[in-house]
């Protein structure tokens, strides 16, 4: 139980959802949004939110509070310098779904903000206040920025938010959190989106017979496009590799199909490719130890930690309690 003030910027799906649990968890938790429903609604379920950042920020500055930035992608420069005005040397993290721009942003407009990125990889294709829950982020990975120059006692205090909220932390650099999210979160948007709209072209009979491969597929294109297209679009380099990839394995299947009749390769690679991660989610975990975050280049061990898996299960103190996921058997073997 923390008791320390935290200050939600923004109050959708995540930002409200973080509200919840950060206060469920004794965070004193305090909101703003610009967004009148969604500032009554929060109002109406008992939480101290308000309508003027500005306020905000200045209540947050005047408590040493942690400062999270839960606005869509296009909207942090205009906050940032907000922040700057009333809270220049908060801590600062965020919720926002990619972590360069956002950094590159704080260095410009609020450059002696403490800044921590963050990211839980949680959600639904809804959004707004009324579609958050105080239960997203359970058993969520939540990405906490180990970059250069981060300070581990910041690190740690954001580390403690996102456990506090019943996620577990994947520390990251924001490149490759960015490069990752290409793959597992962006192109999966772009994908539904294409799907959606050739299944579209098949006019009335094929929406009747629509089930659950197609209904599956398409789950995300049912997110505002607004929000997709500022995620994506804000990831626009790591995204352009991932659709490089997909369309090289798109065109060896048409290849493949158009030659020898036979899409034997691309489904057998999915294939395994999806009971390897099944196979990660329901494997044991064991223990790595612990990292201690006084010691010198902690932040670099747990990074290496983040690329090989493995996660921050809990914290006490400055002691990091870290599980990976056990070796697999041969998820890949004919078989």
């Amino acid at each position: 139980m923390s008791g320390r003030l935290l200050c939600v910027v923004g109050l959708g799906l995540i930002g409200g959802s973080l509200l919840r649990a950060a206060e469920r968890a004794g965070w004193k938790a305090q909101g703003a949004a610009t967004s009148s429903a969604d500032v009554g609604a929060a109002r109406a379920a008992g939480f101290d939110v308000t309508s003027s950042v500005d306020e905000a920020l200045r209540a947050a500055a005047d408590c040493d509070g942690l400062v999270a930035l839960a606005v869509p992608l296009p909207a942090v420069a205009d906050v940032l310098p907000v922040v700057a005005r009333w809270a220049p040397r908060c801590l600062l993290t965020d919720v926002v779904s990619v972590k360069q721009p956002v950094a590159t942003a704080v260095a410009h407009h609020a450059p002696a903000a403490r800044y921590v990125g963050g990211h839980p990889m949680a959600g639904t294709s809804r959004s707004g206040w009324t579609a958050g829950s105080a239960d997203l982020f359970a058993g969520a990975p939540w990405v906490v920025s180990t970059d250069e120059g981060v300070d581990p006692d910041g690190w740690a205090q954001v580390a403690r938010l996102a456990l506090d909220c019943g996620a577990q932390v994947v520390p990251a650099t924001a490149a490759d959190h960015d490069a990752a999210v290409a793959r597992i979160s962006h192109l999966p948007h772009v994908l539904a989106a294409v799907l959606a709209a050739v299944g579209a072209d098949g006019g009335p009979l094929a929406m009747a017979l629509a089930a659950g491969s197609f209904t599956d597929g398409t789950r995300v294109a049912g997110t505002a496009p607004e929000l997709v297209r500022a995620m994506c679009e804000g990831n626009h380099d790591a995204l352009l590799t991932a659709v490089d990839d997909a369309l090289g394995r798109l065109g060896a299947a048409r290849g493949a199909l158009a030659s020898t009749g036979s899409l034997a390769a691309t489904i057998r690679t999915g294939h395994l490719a999806r009971r390897a991660l099944d196979a990660a989610r329901s494997s044991d975990r064991e223990s790595l130890g612990q990292v201690d975050l006084s010691n010198a280049g902690a932040l670099e061990r747990l990074r290496e930690i983040g690329r090989a898996g493995g996660r921050v299960v809990a914290l006490h103190g400055t002691r990091c309690q870290i599980r990976r996921c056990n070796r697999l058997r041969n998820t890949t073997a004919p078989g």
